[in-house]
């Protein structure tokens, strides 16, 4: 979901704001906060690893992530697709990395609720692109791979999709208009 259904406004936010969550953007994401969304640090626990890390108080850290929550919103263009998709009939859900804190926030978007079902690495103790949370994706909604296109805007999570036999596309977020218009043509 996050950079693919919601992100945060860059213009917004501060250059300092923007420099402090550089980490996000790295392949593979850092250890702590895999482990954030897998729901086993707290966000006490991440308060302070990023505290440290940055060189900044607890206190500027727990107001940036607090912040960093507090700003997420919907990609337009993709808010836009989930609903023509949804009019058209297809099934949607939502398969995230997402802690506690992030999930809950989102959930309260209109958007959220055009899905028919989720799952979440907080939820479930496993993060993409491990294939436990694939298959509990699979399972729990009775979905069958070869009918079931994943989204994600990290490549190694779609290689997993795929090695599993599930279609995928990799979502450009540098370009979410282009990946929508490509979506559309392929599904509309």
């Amino acid at each position: 979901m996050g950079g693919v259904l919601f992100a945060r406004d860059k213009r917004k936010c501060t250059q300092e704001f923007i420099d402090f969550f550089s980490f996000i953007r790295q392949n593979p994401m850092p250890d702590f906060w895999v482990e954030y969304d897998r729901g086993v640090l707290s966000l006490d626990e991440v308060t302070d690893i990023l505290a440290e890390m940055n060189h900044t108080s607890r206190e500027k850290t727990a107001a940036f992530l607090r912040r960093s929550i507090d700003i997420q919103e919907p990609i337009r263009p993709t808010e836009q697709l989930i609903g023509e998709l949804k009019q058209a009939g297809y099934r949607l859900y939502v398969l995230s990395n997402m802690s506690r804190e992030f999930i809950d926030f989102l959930r309260k978007f209109p958007v959220y609720s055009l899905f028919d079902g989720d799952v979440v690495s907080c939820e479930e103790h496993t993060v993409k692109p491990e294939p436990r949370i694939f298959e509990i994706l699979l399972q729990r909604f009775g979905l069958e791979p070869s009918q079931t296109l994943f989204i994600d805007d990290r490549v190694d999570n779609v290689r997993m999709a795929e090695s599993m036999g599930i279609h995928g596309f990799n979502f450009d977020d540098a370009d979410r208009q282009k990946s929508c218009d490509e979506l559309r043509r392929m599904l509309l």
